[in-house]
């Protein structure tokens, strides 16, 4: 709606992965570094976990855009609320296998052939399963162990990535086979009142507006309020943008972050 107004191609504050609005901090660059690092030297297992919002899925996103499609197969898994035969079919399914079976040592079989196949054929395996704090289940965080068994004398077959908010660190730590297991590990923080306002411009930008449209003041505000989580900003820049559009303000200052900030706290 607002975006002509404001001299934009597009709504530059949607919540979507989109990786035309990837803002790579330096915290988001050293926990892309690590986890292409686990990839390309085939770690094993990698964890990365961060407060909610703070950009975790668009960063794996980042991941999986850089990684050539020719030498990697990628399995990604979004929805990890699985019993343990459920997520061996789901691993399956995402590396475009399908099958009926339901015997666990059956689909460990097919699993195996799927990861010896691409070793094969010279690619390399990957898995990654976002928002893995929600296994409830121990035995699916069991499986994912085992399948680090998978492997030839001198590398693993498979790459795991697990990506979740704190509360899969914490669930990890209970399972030390499984975190004895994780070779690379990183925790990715909040932006800070810097890099807020530069996230903010850059994705205005992104979305062809590179003139400023937030005054300073209403940028502090923003993080204040959101302490720099992205999601937060977005959601917030997003309604001052409308709310300004209805008003026909020169900028966005303020009283109309305020007044958006009034409005999200009361609906709460």
């Amino acid at each position: 709606m607002y975006e002509a107004y404001w001299g934009l191609s597009e709504p530059p504050f949607d919540n979507s992965p989109n990786q035309k609005f990837f803002y790579l901090s330096p915290e988001h660059e050293e926990a892309l570094v690590r986890l292409m690092y686990a990839v390309r030297q085939r770690k094993g297992c990698a964890m990365l976990t961060g407060e909610y919002g703070c950009g975790k899925t668009t960063l794996s996103r980042a991941l999986i855009q850089r990684l050539e499609a020719e030498r990697y197969e990628i399995g990604l898994l979004t929805n990890p609320s699985w019993n343990a035969v459920d997520f061996l079919r789901e691993v399956l399914y995402q590396l475009g296998v399908e099958t009926p079976e339901r015997s666990k040592t059956e689909l460990l079989h097919l699993l195996h052939d799927c990861f010896f196949r691409n070793f094969q054929a010279g690619r390399d395996t990957v898995i990654i399963v976002d928002e893995a704090q929600l296994i409830d289940d121990d035995a699916v965080f069991e499986e994912l162990r085992l399948l680090m068994n998978f492997q030839t004398d001198d590398r693993f077959l498979v790459t795991q990535l697990l990506v979740g908010s704190p509360e899969l660190a914490t669930k990890v730590r209970r399972l030390k086979h499984l975190e004895q297991r994780i070779a690379i590990r990183y925790h990715l923080n909040t932006l800070d009142d810097a890099h807020t306002a530069n996230y903010i411009a850059h994705r205005l930008k992104m979305a062809g507006q590179t003139k400023k449209i937030f005054t300073d003041e209403a940028i502090k505000l923003v993080f204040d309020f959101t302490r720099g989580t992205p999601r937060e900003i977005n959601n917030i820049c997003d309604i001052a943008l409308l709310v300004g559009f209805s008003r026909q303000a020169k900028d966005i200052d303020e009283k109309i972050i305020a007044e958006v900030i009034k409005d999200k706290v009361g609906a709460i």
